[in-house]
């Protein structure tokens, strides 16, 4: 099976260019097998309000083009300034990789799997940002 798998539980609710959609009352798999379909799970949205943190906003920004609300020529450059801001303060292997991942998803205008490049960095964050007001 080519295409996206998107595995949803029960009711969950997904963003497939820009309509939602609700799964039933059981787990379900759902193949898109349209190329650079813009898809979002909304378990996974990040709130306007909550895009506070470096990481967040970067991926606030990807999330936008998802949802058919920015437009990707200019979201291109910002994630792209972004993930360079980013590399300044993430300078470990494993976050270098996850940027690196997301660069290449930028470039290759694929702005999920840009966003869970991005997501993956979200935890390494809050342990910085805790342990720095620890």
């Amino acid at each position: 099976m080519a295409g996206l798998v998107l595995k949803l539980g029960p009711r969950e609710r997904v963003l497939i260019n820009g309509a939602v959609v609700e799964n039933g009352d059981r787990r379900s798999r759902l193949a898109v097998m349209t190329p650079n379909a813009n898809i979002l799970r909304l378990r996974d949205a990040i709130h306007p309000e909550d895009a506070k943190t470096p990481v967040r906003r970067v991926c606030y920004i990807a999330q936008l083009v998802l949802s058919g609300d920015a437009n990707p020529a200019d979201a291109k450059h910002q994630l792209l300034r972004g993930i360079e801001q980013l590399s300044l303060a993430l300078t470990d292997h494993d976050s270098r990789a996850c940027m690196a991942l997301a660069t290449d998803a930028v470039l290759d205008e694929d702005y999920y799997k840009a966003l869970k490049a991005l997501r993956s960095l979200l935890p390494r964050e809050d342990r910085l940002l805790s342990a720095s007001f620890a």
